[in-house]
């Protein structure tokens, strides 16, 4: 049975006030009351019947419905937790002093080898760098930040003859750069880069239908086809470069580089399916999605991630974003969304396209979750209560007469999904492995070798691991805790925020400087793949910073952070092109027209 809500209490309350009336009206054939005294007993009613209204009470039925997530025990306050603040800091520090120490200006760092390495045999295009300068921006870390900048200043050069992943190069290096710039005072150097490399990425959107080559050659100022995918371009890609672009055509008064932008969403949307949900591949010269796996992790993740984003960007005025986020997330709740069997797990499944017998295509549930995937819990909260919100200014924590029905239904999933996310850390190292499978009526698994919830496909005792057992330093976890916490005050996700730091701390720290991969996460002692991901000090620790800050810290209202993404190498799987953002670009009103107008 339903509880009984506010409306249903109303609607007893003035059941109950109407009868009263009636049977009053039917006793006029007795003595009459003085009017004096039927007027009172009125008064009295509506009094009682709005009080028990405001209160709530429970006197009428059930207690009142809470919203999931929302603490109801304290006020929530959100002031600085210090101590792991600064450890958070100090965590920082000891990554980006060992690679400025061992491979200052090089795309990528080894801490373990002492060395540097870059993506493309054309040099140096600043990834680790640029990625990491609003990151001491934040943290207030002014050393570091004069001599990044500094490098940024006098070596940092775009004239490199080599083919450049467009979609790498967008989030990483110009979004980075429009964030120094915002964060740093508006320096006019962090611009100029920026407008410059931007102008350099022009061209990659000179193709039939407007969608964007996946390579970019800097120097020669060309796209380039993936010949990798045959000249597909995935899905992320192409929608994963509007926030950059369009800042930057707000700060250089440069329409053309929002009309490009703008012009990959009004073809993707024109080529959407009804239930809102994209394959993960489009055709570039056609711009049609072609067959392929649907699927909220690698190659789709910040094609949702980035509807969201667009529409709270330019201060939540371009409503076909959000008209394709709601289409998109009730897609996602109605074929994506599901639970497991022991514990009932929320996670998100993916469709894979297949043929019949008959040569008519078919689509196959996999229950897999990449880590990738745990960005959409947070997401889910922030766009409850934006574009599922009843009222502009939702208050902290929100309340179930604040949210919209799907505005309910999107933040019950994203609570749920971040605790799914939590769980996937209960390995032995407290790290979550890159993809999860969980356990599906008729799965044909041994019970007694593999856990009743979700387990790590391929992973056996005195076996070498599988590639999906590793933990690369992701940030998607502590993104969406970061967004839950600042949504509820909960101190519940501080917890989970400083268990997961301490994990990395015990088991990626190098002590010689910086941090490395894990190969197995439930192996121990561990074993360390020689890379720090860039994203490591671009996102996840700064997201954990900002966890434990004051809110005050670039509060949600006025910021959008871009994106994380990966795009997993065609031809060989263990071999990933990964790339990680968390640059947070201001909320603006935009000065042209605008949402495909």
């Amino acid at each position: 049975m339903e509880e009984l809500g506010v409306r249903q209490r109303k609607k007893a309350a003035t059941t109950e006030f109407t009868n009263g009336h009636d049977t009053g009206s039917e006793a006029k054939s007795g003595p009459a009351l003085p009017k004096v005294y039927m007027l009172l007993a009125a008064v009295l009613a509506l009094a009682l019947y709005n009080f028990l209204a405001l209160v709530k009470s429970p006197l009428l039925g059930a207690p009142t419905r809470h919203l999931p997530g929302v603490p109801t025990h304290y006020v929530p306050t959100f002031t600085a937790d210090e101590a792991k603040r600064d450890a958070v800091v100090e965590a920082f520090k000891h990554a980006w002093l060992a690679y400025e120490r061992d491979a200052m200006g090089d795309d990528e760092y080894h801490p373990i080898a002492h060395t540097g390495s870059n993506l493309t045999e054309a040099g140096a295009i600043g990834y680790t760098v640029v990625d990491s300068i609003d990151t001491m921006i934040i943290m207030g870390l002014e050393d570091e930040y004069q001599r990044a900048r500094a490098w940024v200043a006098d070596k940092l050069s775009f004239e490199r003859d080599g083919n450049f992943n467009t979609f790498e190069i967008t989030i990483r290096v110009l979004g980075g750069l429009l964030s120094a710039y915002h964060l740093s005072g508006d320096d006019p150097m962090f611009l100029e880069k920026a407008q410059e490399l931007g102008s350099r990425i022009l061209p990659v959107f000179e193709t039939e239908s407007g969608l964007p080559l996946s390579l970019i050659n800097l120097a020669l100022r060309e796209g380039v086809p993936d010949r990798d995918t045959g000249g597909l371009i995935s899905t992320a890609e192409a929608s994963t470069l509007q926030l950059e672009f369009r800042y930057l055509a707000y700060l250089t008064d440069e329409d053309t580089y929002w009309e490009k932008a703008e012009k990959v969403m009004a073809v993707l949307r024109a080529s959407a399916m009804t239930s809102g949900l994209v394959p993960i591949f489009v055709d570039s010269k056609m711009g049609r999605y072609q067959t392929s796996p649907i699927r909220l992790g690698s190659r789709g993740d910040s094609y949702y991630e980035y509807l969201l984003k667009q529409y709270l960007q330019t201060n939540q005025t371009e409503l076909v974003y959000r008209e394709m986020y709601d289409t998109a997330m009730t897609g996602i709740q109605t074929h994506l969304v599901k639970r497991g069997l022991s514990s009932q797990l929320l996670y998100t499944a993916e469709l894979n396209p297949e043929r019949t017998q008959n040569g008519e295509l078919g689509w196959r549930l996999t229950p897999k979750q990449d880590h990738l995937v745990c960005f959409l819990g947070g997401s889910l909260m922030l766009g409850a209560t934006t574009s599922g919100a009843l009222t502009h200014n939702v208050s902290i924590p929100p309340s179930t007469d604040e949210l919209t029905n799907q505005g309910e239904r999107d933040w019950l999933t994203g609570v749920e999904l971040i605790d799914t996310c939590m769980a996937t850390h209960d390995t032995q190292t407290g790290l979550a492995p890159e993809i999860a499978h969980f356990r599906i009526l008729g799965d044909g698994m041994d019970d007694s070798a593999v856990p009743a919830d979700w387990y790590i496909k391929g992973a056996r005792p005195n076996a070498p691991p599988p590639f999906d057992a590793r933990y690369i330093l992701r940030p998607e976890t502590v993104e969406s805790i970061f967004i839950a916490f600042r949504l509820t005050g909960d101190p519940k996700y501080r917890d989970y925020g400083w268990a997961i730091f301490q994990a990395i701390e015990k088991h990626c720290r190098i002590p010689t400087g910086g941090y490395a991969s894990v190969i197995n996460v439930d192996q121990v002692p561990v074993e360390h793949d020689d890379k720090m991901e860039t994203f490591l000090m671009s996102e996840t620790l700064k997201y954990l910073y900002l966890l434990f800050a004051d809110s005050s810290v670039l509060p949600l209202n006025d910021y959008v952070f871009n994106t994380e993404a990966s795009l997993k190498h065609a031809s060989v799987i263990p071999h990933i092109l990964i790339f990680g953002q968390a640059h947070p670009l201001p909320v603006f009103n935009p000065t042209i027209r605008t949402g495909f107008s």
